[in-house]
């Protein structure tokens, strides 16, 4: 990948589960050299979600671009402390304060290697009275404010706020991570400190860092931001809507000349003139009359039939796609958002491409292998790229 921007920076990865493999996943997806440091018989998330011939499929797309080597680290500490001597960063996703445990904290790292940039990623960080207790995807989500947001609007319903379907918390840690260290990268090669540094990333913070403006509102007058449901409570009408064929419709007609052009679309042009409507203030107002005409007209329609005549409109709208509507969608396809791999282990399959694009880089060369079998590159790092003899390693 002669393009790629991060060719040449060794990476190191001690993850399991979701996060630190995350933000590994993107920086071998950009070229770096990951070697992902497995325990004996692999990573636990090579368990996880559906399996093909006893290979998670999943595992196809976390453990895509890395090198697996598999090592006992309260075992094999020398080999361990070789790859750390030769890295530029190492990304790891352990309780906190498990790598003194382990006796290879940063202290004892930064003396066999002063240049390497340590990116830390727990539940709480690496201080603070929570740090020792246990955390998932689910409790980031929980306390970070965004469990109390995704639940519907008060008196809807009595079931529980629901997660948001994947393990955001823990994504999102992954790519703060990658912010982090590279920022470390750049001030110890291009500033010249030459010196790495210590990364401390979690769950908690990573979700609270998005709650926009809700922190300075709460501080200004005691408001608490509630859940909404669909809907935007400063924009209207922004909402999702039932259909004739049982699917959903998003529309964001919420600017005056947009939600003009929508009233016309949908049959009621006297609306766009009505001064119950005449600003997106007064639409917030009058927000529940305004969506029941849009609902009463959405019902009458599939999905995919109302969609085209808002968009003949440049109505801002999209159908809710499920995960066979993007891998059928021409525009994932021919951005190569959608791709065919054969994986060796699962064999034909599909893996998202890149999310970021780079020129000169065709997103059909990012995947570059998938994710391997547990030590599949054992002989490689051990004895090519390390120079142990046969015997160790």
């Amino acid at each position: 990948m002669p393009m790629s921007p991060l060719q040449g920076l060794k990476v190191l990865e001690i993850g399991h589960y979701i996060a630190a493999p995350f933000c590994t996943r993107i920086l071998a997806d950009l070229g770096a050299e990951v070697i992902k440091i497995e325990p004996p018989g692999g990573d636990p998330f090579r368990g996880w979600g559906a399996a093909k011939d006893g290979h998670s499929v999943w595992f196809s797309i976390h453990g895509r671009n890395k090198l697996s080597v598999e090592l006992d680290l309260k075992k094999d500490r020398a080999t361990l402390l070789k790859l750390m001597e030769r890295a530029d960063v190492l990304v790891e996703n352990l309780r906190a304060g498990q790598l003194e445990r382990l006796k290879i904290g940063p202290e004892v790292l930064h003396e066999v290697n002063p240049r390497l940039v340590i990116a830390r990623i727990s539940g709480y960080g690496q201080d603070g009275p929570y740090r020792d207790k246990p955390a998932f995807g689910a409790i980031g989500e929980a306390i970070g404010g965004l469990r109390h947001l995704t639940a519907h609007p008060g008196g809807a319903t009595e079931l529980p706020p629901p997660r948001c379907g994947i393990s955001i918390s823990d994504d999102l840690a992954g790519l703060y991570a990658a912010i982090g260290l590279l920022s470390a990268v750049w001030q110890r090669d291009a500033m010249g400190t030459g010196k790495g540094r210590v990364i401390d990333v979690n769950l908690v913070d990573s979700v609270f860092s998005l709650m926009e403006g809700m922190l300075p509102e709460y501080a200004m007058d005691g408001r608490v931001r509630q859940p909404a449901g669909a809907a935007i409570a400063t924009a209207s009408p922004t909402n999702t809507y039932a259909c004739a064929d049982g699917r959903w419709l998003c529309i964001a007609g919420n600017s005056d000349l947009i939600f003009g052009r929508m009233m016309k679309a949908i049959g009621q042009p006297a609306l766009a003139d009505d001064p119950r409507y005449a600003t997106n203030g007064l639409r917030c107002q009058n927000r529940d009359a305004l969506d029941a005409v849009i609902a009463a007209w959405t019902k009458t329609l599939p999905a995919k039939d109302a969609e085209a005549i808002l968009e003949a409109a440049e109505v801002p709208c999209s159908r809710l796609f499920d995960i066979a509507d993007c891998a059928a969608d021409p525009h994932f396809l021919a951005r190569k958002a959608v791709q065919r791999i054969d994986d060796p282990l699962i064999g034909p399959t599909l893996h998202p491409g890149p999310t970021i694009r780079l020129d000169g880089e065709k997103p059909e060369d990012v995947v570059r292998w998938t994710g391997p079998a547990v030590g599949a590159h054992n002989e490689y790092v051990f004895h090519t790229l390390l120079g142990l003899p046969r015997e160790e390693g």
